[in-house]
């Protein structure tokens, strides 16, 4: 199989749209259904926190959500699990927008897309709990300040976003990365090489116990980027990519004993709010690395139509956004209001959706472009 002609690299974030890549032996067109797909993926983890979990949800609810939602509870549990799809997509969009680029180019576009919409909302959701008729408790001034930065995680400062350690676990994939293949530059055999080296250290981290190389190397996040990184190869160089198929079938064991072993408890454990049983966990796993599987390959080509970019656009705000503010929402309708569980969850999810979109009009669309000049000059 001839090799396919190098995407064009342009700016990538988790919340912004696809980039425009070649499709073989036709015109430029999109990774529509990859934006489909992490919306899916954002959508996955609001249903975790809005009715797979207890905790300030079930406050709330005025009740635990597995009493509001008995069946579909079970179902929701697994939502969490769309973070680990996240961090896959993650990996393949990286690899395409890092490859060919400067490192100053790399670190203009993922802090120019990562952080206008992450500032907004960090003030929308401390000025939100501050107000007098909001029942949960603002972080302190300080904190709020220093989560600014998008540093908190590391220093142990109260977070203001509870996803925020999401974005601190691909902050230490971008540097990696940038380190390690943007630096010395992009090209087949270097990539292959970082996804080996980094899954061998990642293991020996984990076998280590040691707290440093845990946070550089994340050995439980890490194979889900490696895999994400794989699938690039796949889409870039064809199905016949040995190298790249290796590095996935290696991400997806590694990363679906990751899964289990952090997310499955016995049904029988005191206390625990859900129960995931891990075949549930390696279903969930599994497919998601199919989904993006047929996307690399070209099987969800037909997936082209415009709304999708929408979607994309979407997403990483709707993400920030969705869990602090949905519990406000959900009081407010719920028990406020009285609307029942049923009518409230949708009417959160179309709500939290209206509002990433004012993000990404409002905030993303200006204030991005001139943050990347900014910081290339």
């Amino acid at each position: 199989m001839t090799t396919a002609p190098a995407p064009p690299t342009l700016p990538r974030t988790t919340g912004a749209p696809v980039p425009v890549v070649p499709s073989r032996g036709a015109g430029p067109t999109r990774l529509r259904a990859l934006d489909g797909l992490r919306l899916l993926a954002a959508l996955m983890v609001a249903a975790y926190h809005y009715g797979g979990r207890d905790g300030e949800i079930g406050d709330a609810w005025g009740s635990s959500p597995a009493y509001q939602f008995p069946t579909a509870s079970g179902f929701f549990a697994y939502g969490c699990l769309g973070v680990q799809i996240f961090f896959v997509i993650s990996g393949f969009v990286i690899c395409m927008s890092g490859w060919g680029r400067p490192l100053r180019a790399f670190f203009a576009s993922r802090v120019s897309r990562l952080f206008p919409a992450y500032w907004a909302a960090v003030i929308l959701v401390t000025v939100v709990f501050a107000l007098p008729w909001v029942a949960y408790e603002a972080v302190s001034p300080t904190d709020a300040l220093t989560n600014l930065t998008m540093l908190q995680m590391p220093l142990g400062v109260d977070r203001v976003l509870g996803v925020c350690w999401t974005l601190w676990a691909e902050m230490r994939f971008y540097a990696l990365f940038a380190l390690c293949v943007v630096l010395p530059g992009a090209t087949r055999g270097r990539v292959a090489l970082f996804c080996a080296g980094w899954t061998l250290a990642a293991v020996v981290a984990e076998a280590a116990d040691n707290s440093v190389l845990d946070i550089v190397l994340m050995p439980e996040y890490a194979p889900f980027f490696i895999g994400g990184i794989g699938f690039y190869l796949i889409h870039r160089y064809g199905s016949r990519d040995t190298a790249g198929w290796a590095i996935v079938v290696v991400s997806w064991l590694l990363g679906q004993h990751y899964a289990v072993s952090r997310l499955w408890h016995p049904a029988d454990l005191p206390d625990a709010f859900s129960y995931r049983p891990s075949l549930g966990i390696v279903a969930v796993i599994t497919l998601g690395y199919l989904m993006i599987a047929a996307i690399a390959l070209g099987k969800l080509r037909w997936a082209n139509w415009r709304w999708l970019t929408v979607a994309g656009a979407l997403t990483y705000p709707f993400y920030l956004i969705h869990e602090h503010l949905g519990w406000v929402a959900v009081h407010l309708l719920h028990q406020d209001l009285g609307l029942p569980a049923a009518a409230t969850f949708p009417l959160v999810l179309v709500a939290m959706l209206a509002l990433a979109w004012c993000l990404y009009r409002f905030v993303e669309r200006p204030l991005t472009p001139r943050l990347k000049r900014a910081i290339m000059r």
